[in-house]
């Protein structure tokens, strides 16, 4: 491997239907130094899967988590485990990349740790729903990350030769931003790339949020909150207020949410937030999101 290959990780959980998408994202990326490492953690022959579709490429690993139904975050970190690069970056086997995602996180990696994108957040046809995130490139800090990239917090790339972590399996959800934060704790800044670049795809349970779905988010938000207080993340007090500042807020819109998307079906979470992350007087530059 050379030293601008990425290793892509890719958990893959009953992804029959979604998986081919998500590869072929990664097939037509302009920068072609990659290995892609599929976690099946459904028991799944996704080389199979993938073969069907007439996808074979030799930089496709295929992996098992060893379980079945264990979670994201040990689907992850197993393939975290088998990766040789430096360069690391994940993709969900029902999202996408857009083509220049690679090149333009490689380039940013040259001279930072941490890389992170704007999103753009589509339904299962590929059909825009909004952006997040989008707007000018520049440094942030883990206190206003979140009030850029409001929602979602896969759309990263890292070097872990400077900043390394796992995901940890036992958060119910928002195994993301705890992750984040782990890196976070190895640099003062990421790098966000204004341009949506990444397809983070809504599928219908997520536009309805699922039964017990907003109870377990309550749930992983609050638990990481009190991590934050703790300093159970080594991170800046300016960082620490900043992340409870938001949390704080979406926490409120969590409890709210349901309600408004009764009021407003399919109203997306990201737009039920996002104005009170503008309306908060303690809140840090938003930036442009969509």
């Amino acid at each position: 491997m050379s030293q601008t290959s990425v290793s892509i990780v890719m958990p893959a959980y009953r992804a029959e239907a979604v998986i081919v998408g998500a590869v072929e994202s990664v097939l037509a990326q302009t920068h072609a130094d990659w290995q892609l490492i599929v976690v099946a953690d459904d028991g799944t022959d996704y080389a199979a899967v993938l073969g069907r579709q007439g996808i074979s490429d030799w930089r496709i690993r295929h992996l098992s988590s060893g379980g079945m139904g264990s979670g994201a975050s040990k689907t992850r970190n197993a393939g975290l485990e088998a990766a040789t690069t430096a360069y690391m970056a994940v993709l969900d086997a029902d999202d996408r990349f857009k083509p220049a995602k690679l090149s333009a996180a490689v380039a940013a990696l040259e001279a930072h740790a941490l890389v992170s994108m704007a999103i753009d957040v589509t339904d299962p046809a590929g059909v825009s729903l909004r952006q997040v995130g989008a707007g000018p490139d520049g440094p942030l800090t883990a206190g206003t990350h979140k009030w850029r990239n409001l929602s979602m917090d896969s759309m990263i790339a890292w070097d872990r030769r400077r900043v390394d972590g796992r995901y940890d399996p036992g958060l119910p959800n928002m195994n993301d931003l705890d992750f984040l934060l782990r890196l976070f704790a190895g640099t003062a800044t990421s790098f966000h790339i204004g341009a949506p670049l990444h397809d983070y795809v809504k599928q219908p349970a997520s536009l309805s949020n699922g039964t017990g779905f907003t109870e377990r988010m309550i749930a992983a938000k609050t638990t990481i909150r009190e991590r934050l207080r703790s300093g159970h993340y080594g991170l800046a007090d300016a960082d620490v207020a900043g992340l409870d500042a938001f949390l704080e807020i979406s926490l409120m819109a969590e409890h709210s949410y349901q309600a408004a998307a009764a009021a407003r079906p399919g109203l997306l979470f990201e737009d039920h937030i996002e104005p009170l992350l503008r309306a908060a007087s303690t809140s840090p530059a938003l930036g442009t999101a969509g």
